[in-house]
C-alpha cells in the first residue's frame, strides 16, 4: 500500500468486555482529523478509573460535552463512506465501534481492518522504536483518539519511507 491510510482510534470507559466507547478519532490521508466525545447511553455504566487516568476523560465531561451516538455515527459514515480504515487496536476498537453503531441503530458505511494488514515485515520490525521516537519528538500532551490516530498514521509513513 503506497497511499496514506486512514486511521481510526477509539478511547473507552475501561479495558474489559463491559467497556464502551467514549471518544473516536480519525486521521485522514489529507492530514485532516476528526474527533468526537461520545455521550454514554443510559445502560453504559462500566467505568474504570485506570482508563480515565490514561485518557483523561471523565464521565462528567462526557455527560456535558459528549455528542449523541446517532450524531457521531452519522458523521463517521459521512466522512468514511465506502472506505477501509485501519486500527492498531482492531481487537478492541472494532467491538467498541459495533457497540456505538448498535446503540445508534445504524449500519457502519465503512470497513475497519487491522493495521497489520498493511504493514510490511520491515515496518513491523521497527514499528515500536519509530513510534517511540515520534512520541519523544512531539511530546504529545494527551492520550486522545485523534492524536493517537495521527501518531499511528505518522509512524506508518515514516516506516514506509524507511526514514527511521
Amino acid at each position: 500500500m503506497n497511499a496514506i491510510p486512514c486511521i481510526i482510534d477509539v478511547e473507552a470507559s475501561g479495558f474489559g468486555s463491559l467497556s464502551f466507547p467514549i471518544e473516536v478519532g480519525v486521521a485522514l490521508p489529507d492530514g485532516k482529523r476528526f474527533c468526537s466525545l461520545i455521550k454514554p447511553q443510559p445502560d453504559w455504566q462500566f467505568w474504570q478509573f485506570e482508563a480515565q487516568a490514561l485518557h483523561g476523560i471523565t464521565r462528567e465531561l462526557l455527560d456535558k460535552q459528549g455528542r449523541p451516538v446517532i450524531e457521531v455515527c452519522q458523521e463517521l459514515n459521512q466522512l468514511l463512506a465506502g472506505k477501509t480504515v485501519y486500527s492498531d487496536g482492531w481487537v478492541v476498537d472494532q467491538p467498541w465501534l459495533i457497540t456505538l453503531f448498535h446503540a445508534a441503530q445504524h449500519r457502519m458505511a465503512f470497513t475497519v481492518s487491522p493495521l497489520d494488514m498493511i504493514l510490511t515485515e520491515t515496518q513491523m520490525s521497527v514499528w515500536h522504536s519509530v513510534k517511540q521516537q515520534l512520541i519523544e519528538q512531539s511530546s504529545p500532551t494527551r492520550h486522545r483518539a485523534s492524536a493517537d490516530a495521527a501518531l499511528i498514521q505518522q509512524t506508518w509513513m515514516v516506516t514506509r519511507d524507511g526514514s527511521t
